[in-house]
């Protein structure tokens, strides 16, 4: 390990022409529940052994009244993008309209962002569907693609030259698998029927707002953020290579493939009947809108071997693993993007998220997380190997800006370059933090 992030001196990563940035999601810190409508987040939290430590994200990192500071410590790092999210219950009314209070908070955020020259990377959609949906099927309704798009159609008319880069949706595999299959996101619903139905409504989501972004924002940059956790089989044995490629397919070319081949993995017709989405004519040609870029979350990989029943069995992760339990394998981020460049005519690709859990203290004032800042610098060496073999890579952001509402895990797990104190709202600047900030500010200026 060490205490610095290092990079080969010939790397394009050294450019400024290359970006670094920090990210964070609305629900995660925002808190101001009662400057908007009720989300399925708010319901799930509420639910009885839902949350691991009962909490929820009524106040959460208090962003909503503390935003201000939060973007002066951002303009501390030294970074040059922020990737945020919209809330679609704090700006969206049932009725439709816009709620104008609350593209004012986030106009607000746009015009400080862009006062400090920091670039405005804006997520639509970031998990928090409002409650209503979800109330009419939620993404198990076709109907809230439409609806999705009836949205961004409304805030990116609002935003309107003050955004660098929109991402339509964040990780559809998770409000897909996660929320609608095995039910431990949001909104909890439990069934192998349902998680392929809502990710095809997902998708036709993000294409039905990339035809929005394309007319109502065309000097952005448009696309979508997709998660990947590489498959790895535990042997040679080609019972366990087969079962790895069935969940790849299942967990990560299901959402890619569609948008750059207009099909979905062929492993569909091994699903029963009941799982397949229903998918209209014209819809694999929407969701294959082209994309100005594709942003790629990346924090572990995961190992199968076969299973007669399940098909495949993912076995617990090896040493060394982060706080939350993933290994830590920064080959797979190389190996990842190669393949991805291989397989598919990419866009330009951003790394959108890449960090760590750690279990943090906070001694004397300061945080000493040397572990996270060798994840982090094994993990953008790992980036830069991908960028030597030829993928396109544009930029990198650390998850995340700060410790946040972690999800199913709550406050448990502290994945921030700047440490979170929940009672105090005080912030401080881990290590990593400062890491970050030297790395982007050494950076060959020549290069």
């Amino acid at each position: 390990m060490t205490d610095k992030l290092s990079l080969p001196d010939e790397s394009l990563m050294l450019s400024t022409d290359f970006i670094y940035g920090v990210a964070t999601a609305s629900f995660q810190i925002e808190g101001g529940a009662n400057d908007r409508l009720p989300c399925i987040w708010d319901t799930f939290c509420n639910t009885k052994g839902k949350v691991i430590d009962g909490s929820n994200g009524l106040v959460a990192c208090d962003h909503f009244n503390l935003w201000q500071q939060d973007i002066e410590l951002i303009d501390s790092l030294g970074v040059d993008a922020y990737r945020l999210s919209i809330s679609w219950p704090r700006v969206i009314k049932e009725t439709g309209e816009l709620n104008q209070e609350g593209v004012n908070y986030y106009l607000a955020i746009l015009d400080r962002l862009q006062a400090k020259n920091i670039k405005a990377f804006v997520t639509l959609y970031h998990w928090d569907l409002p409650q209503y949906l979800e109330d009419d099927g939620g993404w198990l309704n076709r109907e809230t693609a439409y609806r999705f798009a009836d949205y961004v159609n409304l805030i990116s008319k609002a935003f309107a030259g003050k955004v660098y880069s929109y991402a339509t949706l964040n990780e559809p595999f998770c409000s897909a698998f996660l929320g609608y299959e095995v039910g431990i996101h949001a909104p909890g619903i439990v069934g192998k029927q349902y998680g392929k139905k809502a990710a095809h409504h997902l998708l036709l989501a993000h294409g039905l707002a990339m035809q929005v972004l394309t007319k109502n924002s065309p000097n952005s940059l448009n696309g979508i953020v997709l998660n990947f956790t590489p498959c790895y089989p535990e042997s040679d044995s080609q019972a366990d290579k087969k079962a790895t490629d069935f969940a790849d397919d299942y967990f990560n070319q299901w959402y890619i493939k569609p948008l750059f081949d207009g099909v979905y993995p062929d492993i569909l017709s091994e699903l029963p009947q009941d799982h397949h989405p229903e998918i209209f004519a014209s819809d694999m040609e929407i969701i294959s809108h082209k994309l100005d870029y594709l942003g790629v979350n990346f924090y572990t990989r995961a190992i199968y071997k076969a299973d007669e029943k399940e098909r495949f069995i993912q076995i617990p992760p090896p040493e060394p693993t982060t706080d939350i339990g993933w290994e830590i394998y920064p080959k797979a981020l190389t190996e990842l993007l190669v393949s991805l460049n291989s397989k598919y005519s990419l866009p330009p690709v951003y790394i959108t998220e890449n960090g760590a859990a750690i279990d943090d203290e906070i001694i004397d004032g300061k945080v000493y997380d040397a572990k996270r800042i060798g994840y982090y610098n094994d993990h953008l060496n790992a980036m830069n190997d991908a960028i030597e073999q030829g993928v396109d890579i544009r930029g990198y952001f650390a998850w995340s800006l700060m410790d946040n509402f972690e999800w199913a895990e709550g406050y448990l797990k502290r994945f921030g370059i700047v440490y979170v104190d929940y009672d105090s709202q005080v912030r401080t600047i881990k290590e990593s933090g400062h890491a970050y900030k030297n790395l982007i500010s050494n950076r060959n200026i020549n290069k």
